[in-house]
């Protein structure tokens, strides 16, 4: 049933990310950068729910299309900070107002009470899921 859920839910969103040529992955990318400006790809892993393995490529794919600039952290050069490009924040700028009006939408659809409580039980399954660390089980 989440995933029930979580792809009825995306299929609200996926017009608008498909108009711009972006992937669920990639839009939560451009999303987390638009929100936060540079990031490691760890950090970004983590926030949009990316493996390491499969950010790598994202990334990359990203960066071929134009949208993020990847640079080396100054003093580590193991180390690269991501960062959205030009394109990358028009697109963030384009997509950014329609997914906040589908939001309203939704929440007028199924109610400000409904919208509370789906949070608040989601909330409790990650919290009751995470182990001693604060990590879900399987995310190290």
């Amino acid at each position: 049933m989440m995933l029930q859920a979580r792809e009825a839910l995306m299929a609200q969103f996926r017009p608008y990310l498909q108009e711009q040529g972006l992937t669920d992955q990639q839009w939560r990318i451009v999303r987390a950068l638009y929100d936060s400006g540079e990031l490691e790809p760890r950090q970004l892993g983590e926030c949009c729910q990316i493996s390491s393995p499969s950010i790598t490529g994202v990334l990359a794919r990203m960066e071929e299309m134009g949208l993020i600039a990847r640079q080396p952290v100054p003093g580590d050069r193991r180390r690269l900070r991501v960062s959205l490009t030009a394109q990358g924040k028009r697109i963030a700028k384009a997509i950014a107002p329609k997914v906040e009006a589908k939001y309203q939408e939704l929440e007028a659809l199924l109610g400000v009470e409904a919208m509370r409580r789906a949070y608040d039980v989601l909330d409790g399954l990650l919290a009751g899921l995470r182990d001693g660390d604060g990590e879900p089980p399987g995310r190290r």
